[in-house]
């Protein structure tokens, strides 16, 4: 029997572990179901989808990716400030509390709360991943072909 190797327009089930450069865990799927998805829909970052080509099914690899290849750069004009006067009366705004909030596509939009004053919130509506360098430990469970 021949080895499945992964190949462009595979779908794919992986676990996965992703990791910050030192260390920290921001997601993993090992407690839940596996991620299944095919390859070059564009579903996931770069990095991810390219880390992936050539693996064997019962692979573990550890991939580096530079931020570039995963959420991009942070950018400075997605930095604000919001008067308290605002925001709904029902919330008590904390730094780390996730916001969200219209934007004038009509789409909503996740922002975190990056400090608290007296009359203001600063906020970040930059990707909370963005100017990260990430580190994933994917394991491949199946390949499926078309």
């Amino acid at each position: 029997m021949s080895k499945q190797i992964v190949e462009a327009n595979d779908t794919l089930s992986v676990h996965y572990t992703g990791k910050l450069t030192d260390g920290t865990i921001f997601d993993s799927s090992i407690s839940r179901e596996p991620l299944t998805f095919k390859l070059g829909e564009g579903s996931l970052i770069e990095g991810f989808e390219t880390g992936v080509i050539g693996m064997e099914v019962g692979e573990t690899k550890e991939v580096f990716i530079p931020f570039d290849k995963a959420y991009g750069q942070s950018h400075p004009e997605l930095l604000g400030e919001i008067p308290m006067e605002n925001l709904p009366q029902d919330i008590f705004p904390e730094v780390g509390m996730v916001l969200m909030v219209g934007a004038p596509d009509g789409t909503e939009r996740q922002i975190v709360i990056t400090g608290v004053g007296e009359n203001s919130i600063e906020v970040d509506a930059n990707h909370p991943l963005s100017g990260k360098d990430l580190i994933f430990e994917i394991e491949l469970l199946s390949i499926q072909r078309d």
